[in-house]
């Protein structure tokens, strides 16, 4: 029975905005304010998933690695994902092909495949507990894609190489109870608590030697002829072979550009729904609308829901369209699937960073050679973290990834 004190923690949980992952155990990650000392090999800023990705890819080569954030660790746009790990990038394969040719987008769209397979298996050989599951992604017909639309992107897909198949009305209706002209049906996605993934890579990195400090702002940078100096707003100067700058989007000033812009998203956590269909336990949902919905349920029973995404930075802080997104949400949520989910017990909102092909931006910062940056992750947050992750390594140890070109500054 739920007693007085939990109903009020949930209104004040749906009044702050506090997302649901920052509920859960097993996401503090030990951290000091004072690094301990001046130098080091790469200092990392952002201790959010794309950070803590870079760093354990950086601990892995033996670099000695300073973690920065202005928050604590795991506290910024991180637990404000809904972590459907999709291959799926949000600009299709047919209309990339279009913007940026078919051998960059077959390659972007391979890439992201091979990201969420290597997440998955990274997670494993460090038994990272994090909820991680494999799970095929549902992608419905919409206002953005109609059914023949949908049938042109699956004979894409699979002339690259790329597993899916098309769901006709027919069978949406039977297997999924869904009516809709159409749905991809896709392997290579997955699902996962975001703030425990990050929490559990960044006890990796510390476990390698890692240092975390927190809250620690850096307020200038300057490259030097053998490394980087970073100022910090309590005086200190931090020197380093490299930087690299996984601050969401928060981005460097240097990387501003047209392709490039901030919105925001909201999202919710329904209360635990009785009679989940089984479909649901193991798949994630998206659909080619503008607004889209996307949705997916948790372990605990929970339906973990958003959309609604808007191109204002700064409207997610307001508690009445929070209120008002949940509810369009949830509206959305029961028509689509026919279940009675009842309201959001944990609703959240937050800024992100896109760019207009749907392409992470992975790339030195304009006018240096030590300092990385990486932004505009869209919907693909933690995928596209991994290929930055994998990307900056790889440039930092002085190699050539194949797909480095594909996400530099545009």
């Amino acid at each position: 029975m739920t007693n007085a004190k939990d109903a009020e923690t949930r209104k004040d949980d749906l009044r702050t905005g506090k997302p649901y992952w920052l509920t859960t155990r097993g996401i503090s990650v030990p951290h000091r304010a004072d690094p301990g000392r001046d130098r080091f090999d790469v200092v990392v800023v952002g201790a959010g998933i794309s950070g803590a990705l870079t760093a354990e890819a950086l601990t892995q080569q033996g670099r000695k690695v300073l973690i920065l954030d202005r928050r604590s660790p795991v506290s910024g746009s991180t637990p404000a994902s809904t972590a459907m790990i999709q291959h799926e990038i949000d600009v299709p394969l047919t209309e990339l092909q279009a913007q940026r040719g078919a051998r960059a987008a077959n390659a972007a769209w391979r890439r992201s495949v091979a990201a969420v397979n290597d997440l998955v298996e990274l997670v494993e050989r460090l038994k990272i507990n994090c909820q991680m599951q494999r799970k095929p992604a549902l992608y419905l017909a919409g206002n953005q894609m109609d059914g023949d639309n949908l049938a042109a992107e699956v004979e894409a897909r699979r002339k690259i190489g790329i597993k899916a198949s098309l769901i006709d009305r027919a069978r949406l209706r039977s297997v999924y109870s869904i009516s809709r002209a159409a749905a991809i049906l896709s392997p290579d996605s997955a699902s996962a608590n975001p703030a425990q993934l990050t929490a559990g890579l960044l006890r990796a990195c510390k476990a390698r030697g890692a240092l975390i400090a927190a809250p620690v702002e850096v307020t200038d940078m300057a490259e030097l002829p053998g490394g980087v100096a970073l100022a910090t707003s309590d005086g200190r100067v931090l020197t380093a072979d490299h930087a690299v700058f996984c601050t969401g989007y928060e981005f460097l000033p240097q990387m501003q550009t047209k392709s490039h812009h901030v919105t925001s998203t909201w999202a919710l956590a329904t209360g635990k729904v009785k009679h989940i269909p089984s479909w649901l336990k193991d798949t994630i949902v998206w659909e080619a609308s503008d607004p889209y919905l996307y949705f997916r349920s948790d372990p605990s029973g929970r339906i973990i829901a958003g959309g609604e995404d808007e191109d204002a930075s700064e409207r997610n802080s307001d508690p009445k369209l929070l209120a008002r997104k949940s509810r369009t949400i949830l509206a959305k949520l029961e028509k689509l699937t026919g279940l009675a989910v009842g309201p959001a017990e944990f609703a959240w909102s937050a800024p992100f960073s896109v760019t207009d092909d749907g392409l992470p931006i992975i790339d030195r910062v304009k006018g240096h050679d030590r300092v990385w940056a990486v932004m505009g992750f869209g919907g693909n947050g933690i995928t596209f973290s991994m290929i930055a992750a994998q990307i900056v390594s790889a440039g930092i140890a002085g190699e050539k990834d194949p797909d480095a070109g594909l996400f530099r500054l545009r």
